[in-house]
């Protein structure tokens, strides 16, 4: 590959681990880390919690995704990205994503569950407050939870 493409570098600032707090009565914490994969090719986010102990209470437990991991790369006629998506639930999906001036875009179509991330990136570039939507008729939207990414490294 000669060289990365221009448009690429709009997710460097993703570069690096996060930490991650869904904003959801009683769940914990987790963590995501973007790395640059096939010399800046394709950007890679990985995600997962830290070990619970058994006995502490965790609504997740049964339900959680982690690990996720995400590979991320462009459309370079389109201007746009693509998430292909993988977790331990055995969900796989394919998101079209934007990332531009301080906005972070996902969403799928899908009949009868579509999705939608919003996300806006701080001024100083350490914390992303994100919101995920969905619907089952792609008209009437609904929150599903709100989250932050806070820079960790």
């Amino acid at each position: 590959m000669d060289g990365r493409h221009p448009a690429l570098a709009r997710l460097d600032t993703l570069v690096g681990r996060w930490a991650v707090q869904p904003k959801v009565e009683g769940v914990g914490s987790a963590w995501a880390e973007f790395a640059w994969q096939e010399g800046g090719a394709f950007l890679r986010q990985y995600s997962d919690t830290d070990p619970i102990p058994p006995t502490t209470p965790d609504p997740w437990r049964d339900h959680a995704p982690f690990p996720t991991t995400a590979l991320i790369g462009l459309d370079d006629t389109a201007g746009e990205f693509t998430m292909l998506y993988a977790d331990a639930r055995g969900v796989y999906r394919v998101y079209r994503m934007t990332f531009a001036d301080g906005r972070w875009t996902m969403w799928r179509d899908a009949p009868g569950f579509n999705q939608r991330f919003t996300g806006t990136l701080s001024a100083d570039g350490d914390t992303v407050d994100g919101r995920w939507e969905m619907s089952e008729d792609g008209v009437t939207w609904n929150l599903d939870f709100e989250l932050t990414y806070t820079r960790a490294r």
